[in-house]
């Protein structure tokens, strides 16, 4: 712990951090559900989730990393009506 005076002046960040640090999946109340065998791949809930959740090989969704998963629904709301992949669920606890 830093004492008061070895802080920077005017409380300026000076290192550059990384939500890659701090798992977050836990503030959700709903969860994405995804079914591997109705997934066509169109990589539209990877373009869209703004946690950068989706998680993609070679081109093809592999799943949804629930670590940093919000449970915002962008995922299930953009995927493809005629396919739904993606429902959301609530969380259990």
């Amino acid at each position: 712990m830093e004492k008061w005076y070895e802080l920077p002046e005017a409380g300026l960040i000076i290192e550059p951090g990384s939500a890659a640090k701090y798992k977050t999946g836990s503030w959700r109340s709903r969860r994405p559900i995804w079914d591997k065998d109705r997934c066509t791949s169109c990589l539209t809930c990877w373009i869209y989730c703004p946690d950068s959740s989706v998680i993609v090989e070679n081109h093809k969704v592999m799943g949804i990393n629930l670590d940093y998963c919000k449970g915002c629904g962008i995922c299930a709301n953009v995927c493809p009506p005629k396919v739904s992949a993606i429902k959301m669920d609530e969380e259990r606890r």
